[in-house]
């Protein structure tokens, strides 16, 4: 499609209202009061603006900063990957405040660091929306691949760290395609499986209640999309 002086201005209009939608930093002090759909909605509409160059100016000031002395108030909960080309607070295009992150090689969550954070995100700040965040060209997939294929034994915790994406390495191997895209996918949806578990206490019930979604999305590295394709 041939893209005109119209649809260039439709384009930046709607980023501009995107980012006007936001606040700059998250009210303090109470749970997030912001529904499933609604969080979910902010944050393609935040990565929209990010892959149209809309960067924006998230500096705070002396006071704003102060008002964080009396909480935090995130919108959603971001389980992602520690690479340092998939920082959620740039993707989304978010401020302080907005986000909260819990981050490691792989995006998974079989310690008790990581389950804890997203249980303290959704039991004590009502967030009300959880997103297990994959990324293309992930090494931390790719070892867990040379781990299931080459019976390869990585050094120090490294291995300990890939051994839970082993399984979705496993079942990606049963697909047809690439094997590392698919051990990608893979592996975020037995995240979310496993974060959706009945077992899961403390997101099981506002789960029933309609508080709380949890997602799975993939970002691409090459475009700056997030794609959620793991909804409820």
């Amino acid at each position: 499609m041939k893209v005109t002086r119209r649809h260039l201005f439709a384009a930046l209009a709607a980023g501009s209202a995107a980012l006007a939608s936001r606040p700059l930093i998250a009210s303090e002090g109470v749970k997030s009061a912001i529904t499933p759909d609604a969080a979910l909605a902010t944050l393609k509409k935040g990565n929209q603006a990010f892959t149209m160059g809309h960067a924006f100016n998230y500096g705070l000031n002396d006071s704003q900063r102060r008002a964080f002395l009396a909480g935090q108030r995130p919108f959603a909960t971001i389980v992602c990957c520690s690479d340092s080309r998939a920082a959620p607070e740039q993707i989304f295009e978010t401020g302080v405040g907005q986000l909260f992150v819990v981050r490691n090689a792989g995006s998974t969550v079989a310690n008790p660091q990581a389950m804890g954070s997203i249980e303290y995100s959704v039991a004590h700040l009502g967030v009300p929306l959880v997103v297990v965040l994959g990324h293309t060209s992930c090494g931390a997939v790719k070892a867990a691949i040379d781990v299931a294929d080459k019976k390869a034994v990585l050094p120090g915790s490294l291995g300990a760290m890939v051994d839970p994406i082993v399984p979705a390495v496993h079942t990606a191997q049963k697909i047809a395609g690439d094997l590392v895209e698919n051990s990608i996918r893979e592996n975020i949806h037995h995240v979310v499986h496993d974060l959706r578990a009945p077992g899961q206490r403390l997101l099981a019930e506002p789960r029933r209640s309609g508080k709380l979604k949890i997602v799975g999305a993939e970002y691409h590295f090459a475009s700056g999309i997030v794609e959620f394709f793991d909804v409820e």
